[in-house]
């Protein structure tokens, strides 16, 4: 039963994690398209890590953006606390996804061994 309290409320942390800093962050750095992959919070509610994929070909921008959403976790668990019904709203680590870098790499790589 806990499991599931926790996967709904990943599931809400997601959203509104997103729609908080699409909606009411206003950081310039916040200017590449980015995505909330997942949410994983621990059970006793005190730390959630959150996978945050950008898409940006500019490297600089990309760091940037992730910056800004590192920087806005304070105001996005602030927010959090007034809008959810919960006692305690967790602290959020931001992990960037380089899974798409990854992938890229690959198709590039594959794409010189078929030139060859």
């Amino acid at each position: 039963m806990a499991g599931t309290r926790t996967e709904k409320l990943n599931s809400e942390f997601q959203k509104s994690i997103y729609e908080i800093l699409t909606k009411k962050v206003k950081d310039v750095r916040l200017t590449e398209m980015f995505t909330i992959l997942q949410v994983d919070t621990d059970k006793e509610l005190q730390t959630a890590k959150v996978l945050v994929s950008i898409f940006s070909t500019d490297k600089e921008k990309s760091d940037l953006t992730f910056r800004a959403i590192c920087d806005a976790s304070g105001f996005i668990r602030q927010t959090l606390s007034k809008t959810m019904h919960i006692r305690t709203v967790p602290k959020f680590e931001f992990i960037l996804d380089t899974s798409m870098q990854y992938s890229q790499r690959i198709n590039d790589i594959l794409s010189e061994i078929n030139k060859k």
